[in-house]
């Protein structure tokens, strides 16, 4: 679906009226009409739907209601910045369906294209009316976790929005809190292309993109003019060229810049993609880290008189003795959170499978199982003593309920919302 704000085309209109159809012809009589966002949808016509998504198409019907009841409208021309929203409109299209037919779309892209070109459109309606058309009314389901009142318990998981650039069109859609990275303290371009993959028979993704991101300080410009009103993380991680030795300055520096503007910090040391990061799990290197990364919060804390919590993101590739000495060190220095799990190294799941010996990190359904028993296990030995956000292959709502059966208090999806989309956040909001 597309909505300019407002269209100009040649009419051609079909009047519903008792039931019965009337044909007006309007050709070569230029008009213009403004319609409310709920009021009426736009359909590609005579072209394909990846078309539609790439400007190609010249030839749209446009179904509204006027002041006449519901009318028909052909729109000859190419529209000038045609942007992909997925709201069902008067023709009575699930969001779901919709969904599918743009998916199918951008499936046909490149997986990092497709993912840059979604980006861009909800960029570009962005503080605009067009929000509304992405926007869904949920029911507020409060949760309290880590001293901050979470609107509902569902948020997005960091690496979909790096640079913050489309927080508010996340927002609308329904998320109780958002998290956005993850961010370096210096620009860098990442791993190279290619470097993200569907496995689509699994529902899954792979993706080596290496932290590629615009650097801190572009963050911290996105977050202040972004208006959402949910709790915004923010998650930090080292620069590549950051030898592991000195990781805990990097994170330092994107910490004091992004206190002020974050409910949370999420401290990222599981990524796979970065050589060596993983290493800061484990032993000294954690205990060190996050003695650093507690004094600094301290010192923040004084000098801008909130407390802002911070929590870890541990990877779902740890063995068990593993699992219990970083759950340890978590509570012995305080730690508020702890975010479980990154993606996985095992391609158990989907071995066999186009792409699924491609190196990177494994996300969405295979992950689902590992990530859960990370959670249970990890709930085990914390014993309530600081809360889990759980995340990894959520892609429906029996998904996120295993999560938090499993002792979550927050969930996150990712690749689910990129195979399920805006309706996922309604399935699951609405009925956890």
């Amino acid at each position: 679906m597309i909505y300019p704000a407002y269209l100009s085309y040649f009419l051609t209109k079909r009047k519903t009226d008792n039931g019965k159809a009337r044909k007006k012809r309007g050709m070569g009589a230029r008009k213009r009409f403004t319609f409310p966002a709920k009021d009426f949808t736009i359909f590609p016509r005579a072209c394909s739907v990846a078309a539609h998504v790439e400007g190609r198409c010249s030839l749209y019907l446009i179904t509204y209601k006027s002041e006449e009841g519901v009318s028909t409208a052909q729109f000859s021309g190419l529209l000038r910045q045609p942007l992909v929203l997925f709201r069902p409109g008067i023709m009575g299209y699930s969001g779901a369906i919709m969904y599918n037919l743009v998916r199918n779309a951008l499936f046909q892209l490149d997986a990092e294209r497709a993912h840059e070109l979604t980006l861009q459109q909800l960029h570009r309606i962005t503080g605009t009316p067009l929000i509304h058309l992405v926007r869904q009314t949920l029911p507020f389901k409060p949760v309290n976790c880590m001293g901050l009142t979470f609107k509902n318990p569902l948020g997005l998981a960091a690496g979909l929005d790096k640079n913050g650039e489309c927080i508010d069109a996340f927002g609308a859609m329904g998320f109780g809190f958002i998290e956005v990275g993850t961010v370096t303290p210096r620009p860098q371009a990442g791993n190279d292309k290619p470097r993200m993959f569907r496995i689509r028979e699994a529902e899954g993704i792979i993706n080596r993109m290496g932290f590629n991101n615009l650097g801190v300080d572009q963050l911290v410009n996105n977050v202040r003019q972004a208006r959402f009103d949910g709790i915004l993380g923010i998650n930090i991680g080292k620069n590549k060229d950051t030898p592991v030795e000195m990781g805990k300055e990097d994170y330092l520096i994107c910490m004091e810049k992004v206190y002020p503007y974050a409910g949370y910090i999420a401290i990222n040391i599981s990524s796979p993609n970065t050589p060596g990061l993983r290493t800061l799990q484990y032993g000294e290197a954690l205990d060190d880290l996050l003695q650093a990364i507690k004094h600094k919060q301290q010192a923040l804390e004084n000098q801008h008189q909130k407390y802002v919590p911070v929590a870890v993101k541990i990877a779902p590739d740890l063995a068990e003795e593993e699992l219990i000495q970083i759950a340890d060190s978590l509570v012995r220095h305080n730690i508020d959170g702890v975010i479980a799990t990154n993606t996985t190294l095992d391609r158990s799941l989907v071995s066999g499978l186009k792409y699924s010996e491609e190196t990177g990190g494994l996300s969405g359904r295979p992950v689902q199982l590992k990530s859960t028993e990370i959670i249970r296990r990890l709930s085990q030995e914390l014993q309530g003593r600081l809360p889990i956000i759980g995340v990894g292959g959520i892609d429906s709502l029996v998904a996120a309920k295993e999560k938090m059966a499993a002792g979550a208090s927050l969930v996150q999806i990712y690749s689910g919302f990129i195979y399920k989309g805006p309706p996922l956040i309604k399935e699951i909001v609405s009925h956890i």
